[in-house]
């Protein structure tokens, strides 16, 4: 039973890094995110990263996950996991013309 187990288990192990969360960079630069849209999966984090030599803030007022990353400087980096799938509005509090959109998959 115990031999079944841990032949089970390494398995699981070999396969979990296909379903493992991903880590997306949304960098931060001359007023505009990197990309306009993403598309990831449930549990998957978005990095967003400060590349302008200003202040940044990212927002998203949407309803399965509001958050706010209140400001950062440049060089700086500010991370959000995505648990629910849907549709979410990002902004930048400071400078209203950027917006990103993730489409968060189940």
């Amino acid at each position: 039973m115990m031999k079944a187990l841990l032949a089970l288990l390494s398995c699981l192990a070999v396969l979990s890094p296909a379903f493992a969360a991903q880590e997306v960079v949304v960098a931060q630069k001359n007023k505009s995110f990197s990309q306009p849209r993403i598309t990831i999966h449930a549990g998957d984090k978005v990095t967003f990263r400060n590349d302008d030599a200003f202040v940044h803030n990212v927002f998203s007022l949407t309803d399965a996950q509001p958050f706010d990353l209140g400001t950062y400087t440049q060089g700086q980096a500010k991370s959000v996991t995505f648990a629910k799938a849907g549709t979410y509005d990002i902004e930048c509090a400071i400078h209203p013309e950027m917006k990103l959109t993730v489409v968060v998959a189940p």
